[in-house]
């Protein structure tokens, strides 16, 4: 049995939830989000709440209960208050600028890189250090601030590089004479 999935999504607050057949939309004060569940579970409205539960006992009806339940939590968390995700730069010359819309990054090539920011992602730079994502789509966000890491990822002798704000570097030492 899963643990997460047996568990009832509360709908929270200023959010309205409609089920249809295997369709959940969330609408609230940040937007709107929908999410289709696998034809291996079934999604059911019960008095404010959603329940998801496995349509028989395979493997992977199972596999898909849990994470069907999780993606309607991220869906009503997202409309209603949204995710964000920081960024740090550490390096010397190593900053970020937003041009517009998109995000210039200096990360000691040759050239500046320059980051487009998809739609429904803002872009926030309050120090030439740090960065901030945020969206209502927990994934989308999370794709944005992988990709942004991805340019320059930070190395373990000198912690240089573009870096997740909670993320801990493990250092090496380096060679010795």
């Amino acid at each position: 049995m899963s643990r997460i999935g047996k568990k009832p999504v509360q709908v929270p607050a200023g959010v309205t939830a409609t089920v249809d057949g295997q369709k959940v939309t969330a609408k609230g004060p940040k937007g709107e989000l929908i999410f289709v569940a696998n034809d291996e579970v079934s999604v059911k409205m019960e008095d404010n709440t959603v329940v998801i539960t496995p349509a028989d006992q395979s493997k992977d009806a199972r596999s898909k209960w849990g994470m069907s339940r999780t993606m309607v939590e991220n869906i009503f968390k997202g409309v209603k208050d949204g995710f964000e995700r920081k960024l740090e730069i550490n390096g010397v010359g190593y900053r970020a600028t937003l041009k517009g819309k998109d995000l210039q990054l200096a990360l000691g090539f040759s050239h500046d890189v320059v980051y487009q920011t998809p739609e429904g992602i803002s872009i926030a730079v309050p120090k030439p250090t740090e960065i901030i994502i945020s969206g209502i789509n927990k994934q989308q966000v999370g794709q944005v601030a992988a990709e942004i890491r991805e340019y320059r990822g930070p190395e373990p002798y000198k912690g240089k590089g573009v870096k997740y704000a909670e993320e801990r570097i493990v250092r090496k030492e380096g060679k010795k004479k």
